[in-house]
């Protein structure tokens, strides 16, 4: 599964350029891969760190849901062809919302000293084919999100499934 795309990232570096920081994201830009954009610039204060000073995140994956699925966004979502039961993956996705261990979510890599983390949000968004899972809390272990939108998945196929097997 694919996350579809990451919007409002925020990264830090310390920097003795004297260029002009309206500038900055054009210098980047042109130095950098066409699938990363810097947007805008701004000078923090020296103790900021993007990564520590984050509040929340939030995460959408995206599963193309239709028969055949696109070749332009082919690299961004997951194509799952199997129609999905969206309103019981919606019940699902409610009882993520809270303050949970969610160590059954977490990869053998995960180096987290807890795996209890906070969601503050957590929805599934049907948009015609396309199925978004979005999540927002405190922070994320190391594939948490992407277990949990397999997770979610086979709770939208549980219907087809005991369907299949009457």
């Amino acid at each position: 599964m694919r996350e579809c795309m990451h919007f409002g990232q925020v990264a830090n570096f310390k920097t003795n350029s004297n260029i002009d920081i309206e500038k900055i994201p054009i210098a980047i830009n042109s130095q950098v891969k066409n699938s990363i954009r810097i947007k805008s610039a701004k000078e923090v204060d020296e103790n900021f760190h993007s990564r520590f000073n984050c509040k929340k995140k939030t995460y959408r994956y995206v599963i193309d849901n239709s028969k055949y699925g696109t070749a332009i966004y082919r690299n961004l979502v997951y194509h799952f062809p199997i129609k999905l039961d969206v309103e019981a993956m919606k019940k699902a996705v409610k009882y993520l919302e809270g303050e949970h261990d969610f160590k059954a979510f977490k990869s053998s890599g995960t180096s987290s000293k807890t795996s209890i983390r906070t969601i503050y949000s957590a929805n599934i968004v049907k948009e015609g084919d396309n199925i978004g899972i979005e999540l927002t809390g405190n922070g994320f272990l190391y594939n948490m999100v992407r277990i949990i939108a397999g997770t979610l998945l086979d709770v939208g196929l549980r219907k087809n499934k005991t369907r299949g097997n009457s």
